[in-house]
């Protein structure tokens, strides 16, 4: 797995990268051990539900704005939005089934 499945936002794309459909975006820091860890993980999920749900990542380090206007605390942070509404979060390390169950549970 390469990771081509999971999109990588910025500050200034991310409101139209979560305005329609389902997307998991993963809030995370490249010195964040947990977050190197979750990586993998989300790969295999973006990939099962390809064409149900995108899977993106958002390092918050390079916005700022975005994470601190979601009250992004720590990472990983994990915030499902649907058509651009937030309807839950996940904080810290899961596994590839509960990851995806959240996101199933949403749809």
């Amino acid at each position: 797995m390469s990771g081509d499945d999971i999109k990588k936002l910025s500050e200034d794309t991310f409101d139209k990268d979560v305005a329609s459909g389902v997307t998991l975006v993963d809030f995370y820091a490249d010195w964040c051990g947990p977050c190197r860890m979750l990586a993998p993980v989300l790969e295999k999920v973006a990939s099962e539900l390809k064409g149900k749900a995108t899977v993106a990542k958002l390092d918050i380090d390079h916005a700022q704005r975005v994470a601190s206007s979601f009250q992004v605390t720590s990472v990983p942070t994990m915030i499902l939005f649907k058509n651009g509404k937030e309807v839950g979060r996940l904080v810290g390390l899961r596994d590839a089934d509960s990851i995806k169950e959240f996101i199933t549970a949403a749809k």
